[in-house]
């Protein structure tokens, strides 16, 4: 949400984030209303807001009825899917007064979209057992959970026409076992946060990996977090997948 404030030029505007926006630099330097689960009711009232901007799935709606009951106007941002986020990059604009700035990310993101999934079916018609590549995103090694159905990281593996192996879950983020990943035969990995993050917690994961095609192939790949927010950088993501994807 942070994000998608400063790609509408609403920087300046912004009085109070979470503790957890630190994209771009600038919203770190912002003052600071505690976590998206557990925001502080009165650091966000000592700003004095004209609008406060949440998130259907991170905020509570508990904090979003007592906000109104306060007769502080909210924007509660629905898109949950990246199929969703151009919609939702429109719906912030209306609600900030950034119409046109909106339109044009939409229309950007929407383009840019498209032709990612353009370059990848060509690719794979080229290379058509690339149409069976099966894929596991590790989201954090300890305990093991990976990218499931309804994440974005998900959705994105579904843009490229690739299988999720953990797919099918039950959750959005499960937890998974070492034994169903040697059993799903993976031929891919991606590990999120970037290798600075993740490298030194995941050494002993991939040690017990080892076995797997992605291992065996050196197709283990450490990813940047851009799939681990619906944002202006989620093609980004879903661009840096599709290269790794593509590489012979």
């Amino acid at each position: 949400m942070t994000e998608l404030l400063f790609s509408l030029g609403l920087g300046d505007k912004i009085v109070g984030v979470t503790n957890f926006c630190d994209y771009p630099e600038e919203a770190g330097r912002k003052p600071k209303v505690g976590g998206m689960s557990n925001p502080s009711l009165e650091a966000v009232v000592s700003l004095k807001p004209d609008l406060v901007l949440l998130t259907i799935d991170g905020n509570p709606k508990a904090f979003e009825e007592r906000l109104r009951s306060l007769k502080i106007n909210t924007f509660v941002l629905k898109s949950k899917r990246i199929s969703e986020l151009p919609q939702g990059i429109r719906q912030i604009g209306s609600a900030t007064g950034t119409q046109e700035n909106a339109e044009k990310l939409a229309e950007e993101v929407e383009k840019k979209i498209q032709e990612i999934s353009r370059q990848q079916k060509a690719f794979m018609n080229l290379h058509p057992i690339a149409k069976k590549t099966k894929v596991l995103f590790i989201v954090w090694p300890e305990p093991l959970i990976v990218a499931g159905p309804g994440s974005i990281t998900d959705d994105a593996l579904q843009i490229l026409g690739v299988d999720n192996i953990a797919g099918e879950t039950a959750s959005t983020y499960p937890k998974y076992s070492i034994e169903e990943i040697l059993r799903r035969a993976p031929d891919i990995i991606f590990i999120g946060k970037g290798q600075n993050s993740m490298n030194q917690v995941s050494e002993g994961l991939l040690r017990r990996l080892k076995n797997t095609p992605a291992a065996r192939n050196k197709k283990v790949f450490y990813v940047s977090d851009y799939l681990y927010r619906l944002g202006p950088r989620t093609v980004k993501g879903i661009e840096e997948l599709a290269g790794y994807l593509q590489q012979r």
